[in-house]
């Protein structure tokens, strides 16, 4: 899900703990599908749906979308149209067919914010997926989780990642994001 991006704003990033065996190169669909499970377990427990923070499985989503490449919102779509199991449930990559985990209901839709306004409005309730610009070397040399991009120095674009934005707040005058890569 894209984000606009205004002249004052700036992202804080905070590098998450991926679960992934074999995650030496960034895969695309994989992040994709945490991210959406991410917004998922979280919109869960803000709606009060679920107790406690529930970990959904991000692999069956990658194991069942239709297509090899897969985004955020195609794994929302995904899991609110046919459910998803818990993380417990799908343990590995391609179980056997006769595999039928129970799955876990979901309701709702997705909804794509137009501007940073409505970035805030639904931060009030739940996080908002996005798309953060990557650069090297700051990816690597993140401090205390923070990534906090270019600021001029030499550097090379790596890419768009998929996060999850958990707060906005103004320091200096300026609009910064807490955001889970």
């Amino acid at each position: 899900m894209a984000l606009p991006y205004g002249p004052n704003f700036r992202m804080a990033v905070l590098i998450g703990e991926a679960e992934i065996e074999d995650d030496q190169e960034h895969n695309e669909s994989l992040s994709a599908a945490m991210v959406a499970v991410d917004l998922l377990s979280s919109a869960r427990l803000a709606l009060k749906l679920d107790s406690v923070y529930t970990k959904y499985s991000a692999q069956y989503l990658v194991d069942k979308a239709k297509y090899s490449e897969v985004t955020v919102k195609d794994c929302l779509e995904l899991a609110l149209k046919k459910g998803i199991p818990k993380a417990h449930d799908w343990p590995v990559s391609n179980p056997p067919s006769s595999y039928k985990p129970a799955l876990v209901s979901m309701k709702g839709q997705v909804i794509e914010p137009k501007d940073m306004e409505e970035v805030c409005d639904f931060l009030v309730h739940q996080p908002v997926g996005a798309k953060l610009h990557v650069f090297h070397p700051h990816i690597d040399l993140q401090q205390n989780g923070i990534y906090c991009g270019s600021s001029g120095e030499p550097s090379s674009y790596v890419g768009l990642r998929d996060g999850v934005i958990v707060g906005v707040e103004k320091i200096q005058g300026k609009a910064i994001a807490t955001v889970k890569v």
